[in-house]
């Protein structure tokens, strides 16, 4: 039985997904539980897919698997959730700028009866215990970006874009085979969805680190996203996603958010 799948989505990410592929391992060896960790390549340009798979012979646990055709990153990482075998499902980053020992928190959570566990920056940022360093720009856009959002239909959800989630296979299955969006904005149509299916979301502080090369560009991008989200909201109201196979909670728990 695999433990614990961890989902990359990874776009020419050959110069920065070395890194953080060995601290996950160095990390995830150290718990002796059978993992696994799928890299899904979205037709990258540069060496990601050489360097990944060079990378797996040292490392049997991971796997590189290349999509078709460039799908984005929400398609990236839907591969690799309908791929993945683990009990719990994390998705990360390829740029490591949540430290991988962040999982704990993640897990903590899960284990007091969340279905899906989030980290948060802006928890973060007003807890002592955590270190966030962005620039602030990002910081300001993306505090209206989440504003907006929650007035959108994702209320109580403060850090809706941190790459850092962790789901329950059973979420994670149901989620994800509804889901199609295939953009930057699958985020939003997770935690949209997942609070109208009945799934209980800790959102959890964690320590964060702005890296360079990111590929999002927060105005451009937060557009889209926005828009995405509008079209979630008209697809949902209208029936389009297929119904929820059980309740996964009672009504009252769709969302709760942990400060611990």
């Amino acid at each position: 039985m695999i433990t614990l799948s961890v989902v990359i989505p990874a776009y020419n990410e050959a110069f920065r997904i070395l890194p953080t592929l060995q601290s996950m391992c160095d990390v995830l060896d150290r718990r002796d539980q059978p993992y696994e960790v799928l890299v899904i390549d979205d037709c990258s340009m540069d060496k990601t897919l050489a360097v990944v798979d060079a990378f797996s012979r040292r490392q049997p646990a991971v796997r590189v698997i290349t999509l078709p055709i460039h799908v984005g990153k929400g398609g990236a990482v839907r591969a690799g959730m309908q791929e993945a075998r683990g009990v719990r499902r994390l998705i990360a980053d390829a740029d490591g700028a949540t430290p991988f020992q962040e999982l704990e928190r993640l897990e903590a959570s899960l284990d007091q009866g969340a279905n899906l566990a989030i980290g948060s920056r802006y928890l973060a940022s007003r807890d002592p215990r955590c270190q966030v360093v962005a620039r602030w720009h990002r910081s300001a856009l993306g505090s209206l970006f989440n504003a907006i959002v929650q007035r959108l239909g994702i209320p109580a959800i403060t850090d809706t874009q941190c790459g850092f989630k962790l789901l329950t296979s059973a979420a994670a299955l149901d989620l994800f085979s509804v889901m199609r969006v295939n953009g930057f904005g699958f985020d939003l149509e997770l935690l949209y969805l997942a609070q109208r299916r009945g799934y209980r979301i800790s959102e959890v502080p964690i320590h964060w680190c702005d890296q360079p090369g990111s590929k999002v560009r927060v105005a451009r991008d937060g557009v889209r996203m926005l828009a995405d989200l509008l079209q979630v909201r008209r697809t949902y109201a209208f029936g389009g996603y297929d119904p929820s196979p059980a309740p996964a909670l009672p009504t009252h728990l769709t969302s709760t958010v942990s400060h611990k």
